[in-house]
C-alpha cells in the first residue's frame, strides 16, 4: 500500500505551470531585446559562446529537482502489511458509581474524585487488557465500550461526575445488567466485572442481576467506598437534606455488595485512603486463564523520501556544474561543429 504522509504539501507541484511561463516570459523579453540590435541571426553568431540548449537544460534540472524536492517533502510511504498479532488478557468493565452519594467526603477530597484517581491509574500499569467503563445513578450509561486505547480510557475516566446521567438515585441491577451486555460476543474471552460504589442500591434486584452475569461466565469483585458510619453530601456547596430538613447521610452496604461477589465468584474489598483495592483486585484477576485474541493490525509504513532528496541534489548539482555558456577552452574538442 502506498500513501504520502504530507498529501497537502502537493499542492506546491501547481507552481510548475507558473515556473514554465516565469521562463517563457523571460526568454521572449531576451529575444526581443537582442532585435534592438540588428537582426537576431547575426547578433547570435556574434555570441557564439553563448549556449540556448544549456540555459533551457539548466532550468528543466531545475525544474525536476523542485516536483522532486515536492514530493520527498510529502514524504512517500509504502508498507501497511496486514499482520496477525496475537495477544493474552482479559475484559474488565468498570461499573462505577457517580451518584450524588460519591460526592460524601469521607475520602479526600470525596468519593468519587478518590475512584477517578485510582482508575486513572490503574490503566497506566495495564498492558493487554481490554477496559470498559459503565456509569450509573438512577440509570446506567456506558461510557466507554470495551477497548484497549488507554489513552481514551484515561480521557473518559477523567470526566467521570454525577452530570454523565440525568437520573439519580443508585439502580445497581440496571449497571450490572449493562455491563453484563457492553463485553466483547466472544464465547471464549475472559470477563471481569469491576462494581466500585458505596453499595446504596435504591432496588433489590441486584442479586438477580448478579446471579444472570454470573451465568454468562462473568467474575463480578467490588470495591466499597465509604464507610458503615456514613458522611453527608455536598452538592454546590450546600448539603443535601431531606424533605425532614435534615442532613442525608451516605452509608457503605457492605452486606450487598459481598453477597454480590459471593454470587460472582470474585471477592470484595473496602477502600481507604490509603489504599483503594484496584492492585489487589488485579493481581487477583492476573491469576485467571487469560483468552488469547488474534487481532490484525498495520505494520509500520517504509519512508521513501530519501530517494528523491538524493535524485533532487544530484540535478541540483548538475545544473550548478553546467554553465549558461560554453568554455572557450573546450571549443575545439566539439564533435558537433563542421569545418
Amino acid at each position: 500500500m502506498f500513501r504520502f504522509a504530507n498529501p497537502q504539501l502537493l499542492w506546491l507541484l501547481l507552481l510548475v505551470p507558473l515556473m514554465v511561463v516565469a521562463f517563457a516570459t523571460i526568454l521572449l523579453l531576451r529575444r526581443r531585446n537582442l532585435r534592438r540590435f540588428g537582426n537576431i541571426e547575426t547578433v547570435s553568431s556574434l555570441l557564439r559562446d553563448v549556449s540556448s540548449w544549456r540555459v533551457h537544460t539548466k532550468f528543466i534540472l531545475f525544474t525536476l529537482a523542485f516536483v522532486a524536492m515536492v514530493f520527498a517533502a510529502a514524504r512517500p510511504q509504502f508498507g501497511a502489511r496486514l499482520r496477525e498479532q496475537k495477544s493474552e488478557g482479559v475484559e474488565m468493565m468498570f461499573v462505577v458509581d457517580v451518584s450524588n452519594s460519591m460526592l460524601a467526603e469521607d475520602f479526600t477530597p470525596n468519593r468519587l474524585d478518590r475512584t477517578r484517581y485510582a482508575i486513572d491509574k490503574l490503566f497506566t500499569q495495564l498492558n493487554q487488557d481490554r477496559v470498559g467503563v459503565v456509569v450509573f445513578a438512577g440509570e446506567a450509561k456506558v461510557q466507554l465500550p470495551i477497548t484497549t486505547d488507554y489513552r481514551m480510557a484515561r480521557s473518559f475516566t477523567k470526566r467521570l461526575s454525577p452530570q454523565l446521567v440525568d437520573v439519580q438515585g443508585t439502580l445497581l441491577s440496571d449497571a450490572i445488567e449493562l455491563a453484563s451486555l457492553s463485553f466483547s460476543q466472544r464465547e471464549d474471552a475472559s470477563r471481569v466485572m469491576i462494581l466500585i460504589t458505596d453499595g446504596e442500591a435504591h432496588d433489590n434486584d441486584a442479586i438477580v442481576a448478579a446471579e444472570r452475569a454470573a451465568e454468562r461466565g462473568i467474575r463480578i469483585f467490588a470495591i466499597g467506598i465509604g464507610s458503615p458510619q456514613g458522611a453527608p453530601i455536598k452538592v454546590g456547596g450546600e448539603f443535601i437534606k431531606d424533605e425532614k430538613g435534615e442532613m442525608v447521610v451516605s452509608r457503605l452496604n457492605e452486606q450487598l455488595l459481598q453477597q454480590i461477589t459471593e454470587i460472582g465468584k470474585g471477592g470484595y474489598i473496602r477502600a481507604s485512603n490509603a489504599e483503594f483495592g484496584l492492585s489487589e483486585i488485579v493481581d487477583e484477576i492476573a491469576k485467571m486463564e487469560k483468552s488469547e485474541r488474534s487481532t490484525l493490525t498495520f505494520d509500520e509504513y517504509n519512508e521513501q523520501f530519501h530517494w528523491l532528496l538524493w535524485i533532487a541534489l544530484s540535478l541540483l548539482l548538475i545544473e550548478g556544474l553546467l554553465l549558461d555558456r560554453r568554455n572557450p577552452k573546450l571549443r575545439k574538442f566539439n564533435i558537433f561543429e563542421k569545418n
